[in-house]
């Protein structure tokens, strides 16, 4: 397909273009023209005079059904709800049945690329069935396409075996993805231990679970002078601990949720069941932390941790209901909204910084490259509504909330996906 985008700002900094509005015309997946009041003949249009167009977004922690959870998600709903998002490059834990452990597994995801509207990358499993016991065959997934290892959801909670983890990827430049979170320290908790939890009468987890583990894990990468990247960071004291880690040592990077730069824990006062998630939404001071260490640089990127779940695992008691939140529509939505956001803020937590810590391929605006771009605006206010939901899983939290922006096209895979105004 061949589409005319109309005096878009091209935020790229690697593009020469980059900071100026410029015409653009997009044939076969290649950026074929790119200039100054171009004529678009016939061709399609997107009028792109209030928007940017950016290298395209990549999201580094998402769960997807396939293989085995589908009645969750299928790769194809999936890959819908990314594109609607305005992301193009999907990073998948290894958290499905059977657990994504071995090469065959990394195959058979990176198989289901064909033909979506984005592109599927692989998070190997850092232990057989990512059960913490004993390493997997890393290497083998490595040169199967897998981009990262970890666990996913599940927390490697051994000391030694991060350690032998860290030593063994170091030996050809990988990385791993690790949550914060000793599941040694109130293993029962479901929300976070403050006034809330004890108003409610639900167990808390204490932040000290997360800055314990983070500590610790610090020290490991170090030691074996390997790549860690935290992501799910919560809390004001994570952010002090990575703010002078990260001064002393460049292998250590780290992610945001959006929820945890939106909401608190007093949200889930009505025991909202679409906000359990781990780690738990912290205190006002734990969120104001994360938004200055987001705009500080401290913290490298943003990603939704999507999670969906079928509708009985959410409409339950909230000591029942799954972890986990739906996101990816409503991501850039979120960080559109927040206190001093740029265009270029947004390039940088949800495309540089993702591409560059995870080795993705690269993706610029300039003539003659293949075209994986994001089309957007952070201008305007509209409620994010139910029915918009590609997921297959509606448990989003921002339904029904007025957010920030739009994303008016994705380009990726020699497909134009346009969302409109």
């Amino acid at each position: 397909m061949t589409v005319f985008v109309k005096h878009a700002l091209v935020t790229d900094p690697q593009s020469p273009h980059n900071g100026t509005r410029k015409d653009i015309i997009i044939e076969n997946g290649i950026i074929n023209r790119i200039g100054n009041q171009l004529e678009p003949g016939n061709l399609p249009q997107i009028d792109a005079s209030d928007a940017c167009i950016s290298p395209g977004w990549a999201d580094i922690f998402c769960q997807f059904g396939d293989p085995g959870l589908e009645q969750k998600e299928t790769i194809e709903t999936g890959a819908k709800a990314a594109a609607a998002g305005g992301f193009t490059d999907v990073l998948l834990i290894p958290n499905t049945s059977p657990v994504i452990h071995n090469k065959t597994a990394v195959e058979y995801v990176k198989s289901k690329n064909k033909d979506l509207p984005v592109h599927l990358h692989t998070i190997g499993a850092v232990t057989v069935n990512a059960q913490g016991q004993e390493l997997a065959e890393m290497i083998d997934m490595h040169y199967g396409g897998a981009v990262a290892f970890s666990d996913g959801v599940n927390s490697i909670q051994s000391a030694g075996l991060l350690l032998k983890a860290l030593q063994y990827v170091n030996t050809f430049d990988g990385i791993i993805i690790q949550v914060p979170d000793d599941k040694s320290i109130s293993r029962s908790g479901l929300i976070h231990e403050g006034v809330v939890s004890t108003r409610l009468g639900l167990p808390g987890k204490p932040a000290l679970a997360e800055e314990l583990m983070l500590s610790r894990d610090i020290e490991l990468c170090i030691y074996t002078g390997s790549r860690i990247h935290f992501t799910g960071i919560s809390t004001a004291a994570s952010v002090n601990i990575l703010r002078e880690a990260k001064a002393k040592y460049p292998g250590i990077t780290c992610s945001v949720t959006p929820y945890h730069l939106y909401f608190t824990d007093a949200d889930v006062a009505n025991y909202n069941t679409y906000l359990k998630v781990n780690p738990p939404l912290r205190s006002e001071t734990d969120r104001a932390a994360l938004q200055q260490a987001l705009a500080d640089g401290v913290i490298d990127c943003v990603t939704c941790h999507h999670q969906p779940h079928e509708w009985d695992s959410k409409q339950c008691e909230f000591e029942s209901a799954a972890w986990g939140m739906e996101g990816l529509e409503t991501s850039f939505r979120v960080l559109a909204g927040l206190p001093g956001i740029t265009p270029e803020k947004v390039v940088e937590v949800l495309s540089t910084n993702p591409r560059k810590i995870f080795n993705l391929p690269a993706a610029v605006i300039e003539e003659g490259a293949e075209c994986t771009a994001t089309i957007f605006t952070l201008n305007g206010k509209v409620t994010f509504e139910e029915q918009e939901i590609q997921s297959r899983s509606k448990n989003n939290a921002f339904t029904g909330l007025s957010l920030t922006g739009k994303v008016l096209a994705t380009v990726c895979n020699h497909q134009i996906n346009q969302y409109g105004r």
